[in-house]
Parts: C-alpha cells; sequence; structure tokens
C-alpha cells in the first residue's frame, strides 16, 4: 500500500500544473517591477492612453527607442509609454536591468518609464501580458506577440484598443491618429 500511495503522489506532483500568477481585471490593478527598481502602479495612469511596448536592445527595431521618446514627449500629459525588456525573440535582450537600463539611457535618452526584464510569451509569461494578449481579460481579441517593439494601446478609461505590429513605427499616422482619437 505504501508503494501505491507514493506512486500516486509522484504522479499528482508530475502532473499539477504550476500555480501561475492570478491576471487582475483592469489594467489599472496591475502593478509591476521598475527596470531600475521601485514600482510602476498602472493606477496612476488613469485618464491618460498607455502604450505598451515589448522592447529588446539588440534587435533590428531597438532605433524605435528614439520615436518612443519623442512620442512620450510630445503627448506628456495625455500619453504614458512603458517599456517592458523581453528576452523572447532572437535571444536580443540578454541583458540584466541595469544594463539595459544603462543602454537605453546611453544610447536613446529613454526617460518614459521601463519595466523590469520580462517574458512576454510561453509557459512564463508575465500576468500583464496574459491581459493584454488574450480577449478574457481585455475584452477585444486575441493576440499574440510576434517580435520586439509589437504595441498595444490602452485608452483613457483602461480598454485595450488597438495592438500595432512591431514594425509599425511609433510615430506613424495610423498610431498618432489612434492617440489623438
Amino acid at each position: 500500500m505504501t508503494f501505491h500511495l507514493l506512486l500516486l503522489i509522484k504522479f499528482l506532483l508530475f502532473f499539477t500544473p504550476a500555480k501561475t500568477e492570478a491576471v487582475p481585471a483592469s489594467i489599472y490593478d496591475f502593478k509591476v517591477a521598475g527596470l531600475t527598481g521601485g514600482t510602476i502602479d498602472f493606477a496612476k495612469y488613469k485618464g491618460k492612453k498607455i502604450l505598451i511596448v515589448n522592447t529588446a536592445s539588440k534587435c533590428g527595431n531597438t532605433p524605435q527607442y528614439s520615436d518612443l521618446e519623442a512620442m512620450y514627449k510630445k503627448y506628456q500629459g495625455k500619453l504614458v509609454i512603458v517599456g517592458f525588456p523581453a528576452n523572447n525573440f532572437g535571444a536580443q535582450e540578454p541583458g540584466s536591468n541595469t544594463e539595459i537600463s544603462e543602454f537605453c539611457q546611453k544610447n536613446y535618452g529613454v526617460s518614459f518609464p521601463m519595466a523590469a526584464k520580462i517574458s512576454v510569451k510561453g509557459d512564463d509569461m508575465a500576468p500583464i501580458y496574459h491581459w493584454l494578449t488574450e480577449k478574457k481579460y481585455n475584452n477585444l481579441k486575441d493576440s499574440e506577440v510576434t517580435w520586439n517593439f509589437q504595441k498595444y494601446l490602452i485608452d483613457e478609461h483602461g480598454n485595450l484598443i488597438a495592438v500595432f505590429d512591431p514594425r509599425t513605427k511609433p510615430m506613424s499616422s495610423e498610431i498618432v491618429a489612434a492617440i489623438e482619437k
């Protein structure tokens, strides 16, 4: 009997899914670690549009940091941009949080909020990216992060309103029109 009990316990441990972090109902319920410490509290952004972008330092899209910074300054007070460094595509964000922060500051003068490095897809996807990519949470549509610098736009009321392809430049007419709407 002890042998069967041990087999049952091993079976349950092997086939029981790992506990995942709960996904909040609203974007304003998220609090994420900041790149240089502290916490980014999305509740502070009520009344503003939010552009969330997964970033990488060694990607062909990395120069988009310049446009993101220009956009952040141009629409300050109306829009906040939050960058989420991730190493999910081609190992293009291999650095530590400190290295990423230094790179962004030195090369692009990034002043918009940057979160600590996360995963934006796969089994270890961060809860905020579950919210962004799953219709059951965001009430707009299911999507998949296809590469670095994919953009998610949230309106002033916390609703996901658009998803932009990684190659769509931040200052494109499509994104600007959605922000100015």
